[in-house]
């Protein structure tokens, strides 16, 4: 590096940010704030480019960045959609497709434990009114014999409880399992028992007791896994 006269050393000068990084932190925005859901096709180039103030060439290299990243999937001669809601979830959800369900139990016991300690200690009464919501929404899902309805109910349950953490890393790593979350939920496994330790996590939840919500989160992943 070349030195002043006076033999001191100027301050290297910060690269500006390149339009692509912009394109893409713009789409990163629209996802994270719900303008952009899992599995929506995304405006055509010539939309994005105006609405994000940039060329039709930078949308498509933040495009192309992003798809690469598994945040969108191109699909030649219908359009561009979101395959997840961020780089973690994407990550996620390859990861997941990769390995055995006794592999993603073991996770998910990893993380629902704490997260459901977490919840116990962190939720709100907005959080406490989502999770009863979903609770009565599994309810009548069973009382119908509805498995489409059942499983959605339960995904969200278990969303629910991560969401109620307010750690945002933790609600992107768990995102990133609610596909095969739901695929793996089926009415026909349901019994009292499992409905009963539902029950347990909620209601150590609602009681903002960490360690009976850990305790029933592992109850229910260990029945689950037999």
């Amino acid at each position: 590096m070349i030195g002043r006269k006076d033999g001191t050393v100027p301050l290297s000068t910060t690269t500006p940010r390149s339009l692509v990084d912009q394109a893409i932190d713009g789409m990163r925005e629209l996802l994270a704030d719900g303008e952009w859901a899992v599995g929506a096709r995304i405006p055509p180039e010539p939309e994005l480019a105006a609405a994000l103030g940039v060329s039709r060439n930078t949308v498509r290299e933040a495009v192309r960045a992003l798809a690469h990243t598994g945040v969108l999937e191109v699909r030649r001669g219908d359009g561009t959609y979101v395959a997840a809601s961020n780089e973690v979830a994407a990550m996620m959800r390859r990861q997941v497709g990769r390995v055995d369900l006794q592999h993603v139990l073991e996770v998910r016991h990893a993380i629902e434990t704490q997260a459901a300690a977490l919840a116990a200690e962190r939720r709100s009464d907005d959080d406490l009114q989502t999770l009863t919501a979903l609770m009565e929404r599994r309810a009548a899902a069973v009382e119908a014999g509805d498995s489409e309805a059942f499983a959605e109910a339960d995904a969200e349950f278990h969303l629910g409880v991560v969401t109620a953490t307010h750690n945002p890393l933790l609600i992107e790593l768990y995102a990133g399992f609610e596909e095969t979350l739901r695929a793996t939920i089926h009415l026909d496994d349901e019994t009292a028992e499992i409905a009963d330790e539902h029950a347990a996590v909620f209601e150590a939840i609602r009681a903002q007791d960490a360690d009976a919500a850990a305790a029933a989160v592992t109850g229910l992943l260990h029945t689950l896994a037999r």
